[in-house]
């Protein structure tokens, strides 16, 4: 399931590409067809994320809310550009070829330049060089001098064109609309069963698989926000930290079970839950009231600057302090990206003690049993 990062870099899509822009909304699969008709000719006003649920506000107080679940995702074509804040489709912001902001030192900073550039330019070590090329068309460097698409990881978490789940579908699909692009046919057609198409005269965005897809009143939408717990970039300040301590400090549910759960936080889901435990070396089975307060905040405080640099990476990076060939790595493959998430059986990286996988809450957990004892 799409995490809150992935959320975030949606919103900020919408606002560099369809705010201020009148729309043209319809449902080629037809099962958002009304719902179409309501949001057809009206102007985009505002994008806003809230952890995994999305809000699109245009005029006359009509808003669309999405929530992708586990098979949703936007797909983007045409003229599109990114947020500067965000590093993305290895440092390009889709067709406008511009720079966005690298990684700071102290978040595991990389050399100079773009994973791309650097090994285009020979300056990569050997082995983040060979998983570069391991990961196949999604690394790919731009092409004749034309600026990437390409997400800088297999994985395809990066991308600016697709933003959801499943992520390998999701990059066939955009291939072929990237074909049909440099065809010179905009829009181009829908491509599997899109529950909404939102067109303006030079961008697209198409909606597939989302758990919830509505419009809703004002009123609809401050009733949706009220349910969720605090989202950090949207509220960082004491008082939405001291409202996640004490809710948490109040139930006697496992905090494992606790930071998966939207009205108590928002954004989090199975990688970054699996992350910040082990991060904070926290059994996940422990009840939240027995979970200290100096521990609970710190675990509020890891979620504000992860999900900051998930926006700016477009990858759920849990490992800091990376040296320049580490954070290649991390940046092309997941499986160099994280402590414990799915790596059942493996060695812990600190400890040496198998990774243990079980299931918690209808989900899959993973953890290091003597890290986190």
């Amino acid at each position: 399931m799409p995490e809150g990062h992935s959320v975030h870099r949606i919103a900020r899509q919408f606002a560099a590409n369809f705010v201020g822009h009148r729309v043209s909304a319809s449902s080629p699969q037809g099962r958002f067809a009304e719902g179409a008709s309501v949001l057809d000719g009206r102007t985009l006003t505002g994008a806003r994320a809230v952890g995994k649920q999305m809000f699109l506000e245009f005029d006359d107080g009509v808003w669309l809310r999405v929530h992708l679940g586990i098979y949703g995702a936007w797909d983007f074509a045409g003229e599109i550009t990114t947020d500067a804040t965000i590093r993305s489709a290895g440092g390009r912001m889709g067709q406008t070829n511009m720079r966005g902001t690298d990684l700071e030192p102290g978040l595991g900073g990389q050399a100079e330049g773009t994973i791309d550039e650097l090994a285009a330019a020979g300056e990569l070590p050997e082995r983040a060089r060979e998983a570069l090329a391991g990961a196949g068309a999604g690394a790919g460097l731009a092409r004749d001098g034309a600026a990437a698409d390409e997400p800088d990881d297999a994985d395809g978490e990066d991308s600016v064109r697709s933003i959801g789940a499943p992520r390998r579908a999701r990059l066939r699909m955009s291939e072929q609309e990237k074909e049909t692009e440099e065809e010179g046919d905009f829009p181009p057609p829908p491509v599997g069963a899109v529950r909404v198409r939102l067109l303006t005269d030079t961008a697209v965005a198409d909606l597939r698989g989302p758990t919830a897809c509505e419009v809703l009143d004002v009123a609809g939408v401050e009733r949706a926000i009220a349910k969720l717990g605090p989202d950090p970039l949207n509220d960082d300040s004491a008082e939405a930290e001291e409202r996640f301590v004490e809710t948490v400090r109040k139930k006697p549910t496992p905090i494992g079970l606790l930071l998966m759960d939207q009205s108590v936080v928002s954004g989090i889901g199975n990688v970054y839950r699996a992350e910040m435990l082990f991060r904070a070396r926290l059994n996940p089975h422990t009840p939240g009231k027995q979970v200290p307060v100096d521990t609970a905040r710190a675990l509020w405080r890891d979620w504000v600057y992860l999900l900051d640099l998930g926006v700016r990476t477009g990858q759920m990076l849990t490992m800091d302090g990376l040296d320049d060939e580490a954070q290649a790595l991390a940046m092309a493959s997941r499986a160099d990206r994280h402590w414990v998430y799915k790596r059942e059986g493996l060695p812990c990286r600190l400890c040496g003690t198998n990774i243990v996988l079980e299931e918690f809450g209808g989900r899959k957990l993973y953890w290091c049993p003597k890290d986190q004892a």
